[in-house]
C-alpha cells in the first residue's frame, strides 16, 4: 500500500512539475517583444484614412507621418513591417486582441486609454481643434449652440467636442475619418472637430469650403500604443523615440508632412 502511495506521489509530482513548465513556457511566449523577435516582424497598426498620418499616395502605396515613423521603427529594429490597416475606434481593440503588436497612428495620450493601455513616451503632437468655414462666426463653445457637428467616432477629437458641446447641439459620428471628410465636402455638415491637418485636405478637396480653424479644444500627445504590461517592448520603443528624437528623425518626418517642427512639449523628450 505505501509502494502505491508513494508511486501516486511520485506521479503527481511530476505532473505539478510539468504544468509548471508548461506555464512557464506561456509566460515566456507571452512577452510581445520576444514574440516580435522571433517572428522576425512587426505588425503596426495605422489608420490609412488620415492624411497626413496615414494615406495612399498616387500610386496606391502607403505614405503619411505614422507611416514613416512605423516605417523607421522596423528598419532600427531589423524586423520586415506588416501594416495593419486600422480605424480611429479599432486601434486600441486591435492590440487588445492581438491583431497587432503596437500601434502607431495619430494615437493621443488620455487617462481613459491610459487605464486599458500603456503608451511610449510621446512621439509627435497633435491639436484637437473646431474648424468651419471662413465666413462663419465661431470663437467658442458656446458658439455650437443649435449647430451640427461632425466627428469621428473614437478619437479625441470626438472626445473633446462631447465635452464643451452645448446642449442644443447636434453631434454627428462617423467611424472613420475619411466618411468625416466626405460629409464635410458634400455639404452634410460645416463644422467639423478634427485636427488641423484634415481641414487643409478637406479644402484640397473642395476650395469653396474654405474651412478653417475656429479654435483649439486641446493640444495633445501622440504616443506609440501597446498592451498592458508590455515592459520590454515599452522600454525598447521609448528608447528608439529618445533616439530619433535627439538626432532629428523624427521632426524631419513630421516637417515633411506637417510642415511644422515638433512640438517642444515633444522633442524635450531627446535632449
Amino acid at each position: 500500500m505505501k509502494n502505491l502511495q508513494r508511486r501516486h506521489l511520485n506521479v503527481l509530482l511530476s505532473s505539478l512539475l510539468l504544468a509548471g513548465a508548461a506555464l512557464g513556457a506561456v509566460t515566456v511566449h507571452a512577452d510581445q517583444l520576444d514574440t516580435i523577435t522571433a517572428a522576425k516582424k512587426i505588425r503596426i497598426a495605422i489608420d490609412m484614412a488620415v492624411p497626413p498620418y496615414g494615406m495612399k499616395d498616387d500610386k496606391l502605396n502607403s505614405t503619411g507621418s505614422d507611416v514613416e515613423t512605423a516605417q523607421l521603427l522596423a528598419k532600427d529594429f531589423g524586423l520586415e513591417l506588416e501594416i495593419v490597416p486600422t480605424t480611429g475606434a479599432n486601434r486600441i481593440p486591435f492590440l487588445q486582441t492581438d491583431k497587432a503588436d503596437i500601434v502607431i497612428s495619430s494615437l493621443s495620450i488620455t487617462p481613459e486609454r491610459e487605464k486599458v493601455v500603456d503608451f511610449s513616451i510621446p512621439y509627435a503632437g497633435i491639436a484637437a481643434v473646431v474648424g468651419a468655414p471662413k465666413g462663419m462666426a465661431i470663437t467658442s463653445a458656446a458658439d455650437l449652440s443649435g449647430k451640427k457637428v461632425i466627428s469621428t467616432r473614437g478619437t479625441t477629437n470626438d472626445q473633446e467636442v462631447t465635452k464643451i458641446l452645448p446642449k442644443d447641439a447636434t453631434i454627428v459620428r462617423f467611424d472613420d475619418d475619411a466618411t468625416s471628410i466626405t460629409a464635410i465636402v458634400s455639404n452634410q455638415a460645416d463644422i467639423f472637430a478634427t485636427a488641423p491637418s484634415l481641414l487643409k485636405t478637406i479644402n484640397e478637396k473642395n476650395p469653396a469650403k474654405q474651412m478653417e480653424v475656429k479654435f483649439v479644444m486641446k493640444v495633445n500627445m501622440l504616443a506609440v500604443g501597446f498592451k498592458k504590461g508590455e515592459t520590454k517592448l515599452k522600454d525598447k520603443v521609448d528608447a528608439w523615440v529618445r533616439t530619433n528624437l535627439k538626432n532629428g528623425k523624427l521632426n524631419a518626418i513630421y516637417k515633411k508632412f506637417h510642415g511644422a517642427d515638433l512640438p517642444d512639449e515633444v522633442t524635450k523628450n531627446g535632449a
